[in-house]
């Protein structure tokens, strides 16, 4: 366990020195136009890539969150009942990127280090993970 956590904080510590990833605007548009033009139904305004959302993840949250969990303050964990009990709005993408820009207690704020959508990404993957079941 302590070597859990050793390396945990190792990691978190190189989590804010990751590269920003981002998909250039107009590689979205074209998408979003593709979608439009094929008559598919464009994502909700707060639903972001969960593939993108995983990476961005795995680059800044693992380290404290790594499956789903909180090495920080255990109770506080991502899992739907968690989220459901202590996420302030309720389990949803908002509330989670709400969060995730401002931080809260422990948890520092990423606003300003990653963008808008990186955080909508990494919202969406939380809540879907979430419903779906973290591995561990």
């Amino acid at each position: 366990m302590k070597y859990t956590i050793i390396a945990a904080l190792v990691a978190s510590a190189t989590a804010f020195t990751a590269p920003k990833v981002e998909i250039p605007s107009a590689v979205k548009a074209a998408v979003a136009g593709a979608a439009v033009t094929a008559g598919v139904a464009v994502s909700p305004a707060f639903a972001g890539d969960v593939a993108a959302g995983e990476q961005i993840f795995n680059a800044n949250c693992a380290a404290c969150h790594a499956g789903g969990q909180n090495v920080i303050m255990p109770d506080k964990t991502l899992e739907k009942d968690a989220l459901d009990t202590y996420l302030a709005g309720g389990r949803n993408e908002k509330a989670v990127m709400t969060q995730v820009t401002n931080g809260k207690n422990a948890m520092p704020a990423f606003g300003g280090r990653l963008s808008d959508d990186d955080i909508a990404n990494v919202a969406t993957y939380v809540i879907t993970t979430s419903e779906a079941g973290w591995d561990e």
